[in-house]
């Protein structure tokens, strides 16, 4: 099978050949028609029709003001004109450039006497005299394309089969096939950040042990919830419903038999740290010792001080955050011994029962380079980083540097990724999933690069890239969770990874 020619989303492309070379039709077959902008098409809305040749003028000028546009607001377009001319091709690159786009050149190299044969099948021909003045001109804008500046130059006639894809999968291809030559380990979770069960309240309970009997069968690793009193305005309304996290890990616990159970993350405000501290010992007793104990700095102030719950300021919250980390393995430890930290006084952590695990995992939350993530390498098991591929990379070897000064084994550390995803089994359902699931004001590739939307093929790409820059396991958001079918298909994106 022929390997796709992968351009990104959103960009800019311009068709670039001689007349009746098939520039037209091709766009008609690749791209929807609200992203095709036609130089014909606007000669026929300003003009007497596509033929009108003295509506020229007044037609690339609407062309060229539809383009910027669109290009402003970071829309994938499609220039379809001749693209013969030198000035115009070099405005289209600059705007592209200007507004942060790659600009791709398609080349439709048509043999003359197929140019010809289309033009004398068409009821309104172009003159004989100019197409012929094109087919001439054409092959020296064919040979100097490659040279003009875009980001790429296709040839159409090998654009078989072509996939338009957001950012993150444009060259995810070689890493999945990397994973399947030669394939490595990567651990799952899904993350739970909104419990939106149709049906409402009365439905949650119900739907959230489908949600996590679904998790396991689908071979995740882990689940976990993020820890807030109120949703956050990232993902919903303030009144929303938002579940009391470790209550939620305790349900959890008993609908599953394998999966870790931990809070992604519990700001350090919202509990006293030795009644977390029982809590997640509680937790993992009765999940049988699955319990992952995470921990963050905290940053919502709103809702500490709606519910007149304490927010020091950043460098008091950092001294809480890191006597709970040096705490909590104290309380969960052998005897009772004392502790007195910058901040936290316990004369005796007390904690029976203890947790089932030798060891309950630290998550730290954060991924701030200077203090996080050295916290992270002193006390934690593992820090949480978001952001794209370039940004993971940097935040491991950050990371693994506080772990040499701290003298510690750097590969003591897991490094864990949260992000959405969405995913589909080919790309008509990835464009079907979000068409469905965009919100109204955001464009297709808004939504769908918010959300990573991509097939299986592209995530087991995106993942392995991100198991190479370091990271050990990653934490998944699935937008369409409703839907009993997301997990099937996550599952197959997790099974690449065993």
């Amino acid at each position: 099978m022929t390997d796709p020619v992968v351009l990104p989303a959103p960009c800019l492309v311009v068709l670039v050949g001689p007349g009746a070379a098939g520039k037209s039709t091709w766009a008609a077959a690749h791209f929807p028609p609200d992203t095709v902008v036609s130089s014909d098409g606007l000669r026929a809305l300003v003009g007497a029709g596509e033929d009108d040749v003295t509506a020229s003028a007044d037609a690339f000028d609407l062309l060229d003001r539809i383009v910027a546009l669109r290009a402003g607001r970071r829309l994938t377009t499609v220039v379809d004109t001749l693209g013969l001319d030198t000035e115009r091709r070099a405005a289209w690159r600059d705007l592209a450039r200007r507004s942060g786009l790659p600009c791709v050149a398609v080349s439709f190299d048509t043999p003359a006497a197929v140019c010809r044969a289309r033009n004398r099948a068409r009821d309104k021909r172009i003159p004989v005299d100019v197409l012929a003045a094109q087919l001439r001109a054409w092959p020296a804008v064919r040979d100097g394309l490659p040279a003009e500046g875009f980001d790429k130059v296709v040839d159409a006639r090998a654009a078989e089969p072509l996939r338009v894809v957001a950012a993150p999968f444009a060259a995810s291809a070689p890493a999945a096939a990397r994973q399947r030559e030669q394939p490595t380990g990567l651990r799952f979770a899904l993350h739970l950040s909104e419990y939106a069960a149709p049906g409402g309240a009365a439905a949650t309970r119900e739907w959230l042990r489908q949600v996590a009997a679904g998790a396991e069968a689908a071979g995740l690793d882990g689940i976990y919830v993020m820890d807030h009193l109120r949703q956050i305005p990232q993902v919903g309304r303030a009144w929303d419903d938002m579940l009391e996290s470790w209550t939620t890990l305790a349900f959890i616990a008993a609908c599953t038999e394998r999966v870790r159970l931990g809070t992604l993350v519990t700001g350090v405000t919202l509990r006293q740290v030795a009644h977390l501290g029982k809590v997640v010992a509680t937790v993992d007793v009765l999940s049988g010792g699955r319990a992952v104990c995470g921990l963050g700095l905290g940053w919502f102030a709103e809702e500490n001080r709606a519910l007149g719950i304490p927010f020091p300021d950043v460098p008091a919250r950092y001294a809480l955050l890191e006597d709970a980390l040096q705490l909590l393995p104290v309380l969960w430890g052998p005897g009772s011994p004392p502790f007195h930290g910058q901040v936290l006084d316990a004369p005796e952590t007390l904690c029976y029962p203890r947790p089932l695990q030798e060891h309950v995992p630290l998550l730290l939350g954060g991924g701030g380079e200077a203090r996080t993530l050295r916290l992270a390498a002193r006390y934690a098991d593992a820090a949480n980083v978001m952001g794209p591929l370039d940004t993971v990379r940097r935040k491991a070897a950050v990371l693994r540097a506080h772990c040499v000064e701290a003298g510690r084994d750097p590969d003591e550390v897991g490094l864990t990724h949260l992000s959405t995803v969405l995913v589909g089994d080919d790309d008509r359902q990835v464009a079907e999933l979000v068409r469905a699931r965009r919100p109204r004001r955001r464009t297709a590739e808004q939504f769908a690069a918010s959300v990573n939307a991509g097939t299986v093929a592209d995530h087991v790409g995106r993942f392995r890239e991100l198991a190479e820059a370091g990271v050990t396991e990653v934490m998944v958001r699935l937008p369409d969770l409703t839907d009993p079918a997301a997990l099937e298909r996550l599952g197959r994106v997790v099974a690449e990874f065993r």
